[in-house]
């Protein structure tokens, strides 16, 4: 029997990669760099699986929200700006022997109009997700499948299917 599906909302700096980045990308496709926090690190190491359903979320912006349904493309692997003294992501105590951190690829399926904050907070039924949580900084955080289908009107299955590339 399969495992059931996991649900995710991955928070991205519109300026590092928007959705529209993502869209414009081969396949539509990205690599999730940065993360640079050990939890979210563990939730892609040990949880994501290919398939999984994403939010795209962009933060750190004018409108910070929801902008985006897509699916992890790719099992975990080693984040390659670790190693790159010129990336701002750059970790002297990682080595291609031991790699700290980790990234998945992620596919955008579709753009959607921006779920704002203040929007997910009217919603009762959105109560409990996690980045509505006061002080949840994480950009990585799980979504239980009754908040993915109130998010997307869609039951707990896969996502749509995939972008033609």
């Amino acid at each position: 029997m399969p495992e059931p599906m996991n649900y995710w909302l991955m928070k991205s700096e519109p300026g590092e990669c928007s959705v529209d980045d993502a869209l414009a990308a081969p396949k539509a496709t990205v690599p999730w760099v940065g993360v640079r926090n050990y939890q979210a690190r563990n939730f892609m190491r040990d949880a994501m699986r290919v398939g999984d359903g994403v939010l795209f979320y962009h933060s750190s912006c004018d409108q910070p929200g929801i902008v985006g349904i897509a699916r992890v493309a790719s099992t975990a692997s080693p984040d390659p700006t670790q190693f790159d003294p010129a990336s701002p992501y750059y970790d002297a105590k990682s080595s291609p022997e031991a790699p700290r951190w980790l990234l998945v690829d992620v596919q955008v399926l579709r753009k959607i109009p921006t779920i704002t904050l203040p929007a997910l907070r009217a919603r009762p039924e959105l109560a409990e997700l996690l980045v509505l949580k006061k002080g949840n900084r994480l950009s990585i955080t799980p979504v239980e499948p009754r908040h993915w289908q109130a998010i997307t009107g869609s039951g707990a299955e896969a996502p749509a299917k995939k972008v033609r590339s």
